[in-house]
């Protein structure tokens, strides 16, 4: 499982720094929070471009 987040995370990576044409700004999303089971942690990395955006959320 691991593996395959890097693999994807590497691939978001690579779309994100303009090898296929101008750059695309990646976009990271980190939140906390907590509750009485416990404490939580979030967040998603993506790419937006215009009004597409593509997160992947973990």
């Amino acid at each position: 499982m691991r593996i395959f987040l890097f693999g994807l995370l590497a691939a978001a990576s690579l779309a994100a720094c303009g090898v296929d044409g101008e750059p695309v700004r990646p976009a990271l999303n980190a939140g906390m929070s907590v509750s009485s089971s416990g404490v939580h942690a979030g967040g998603s990395v993506g790419v937006q471009k215009g009004p597409l955006n593509i997160l992947l959320g973990f």
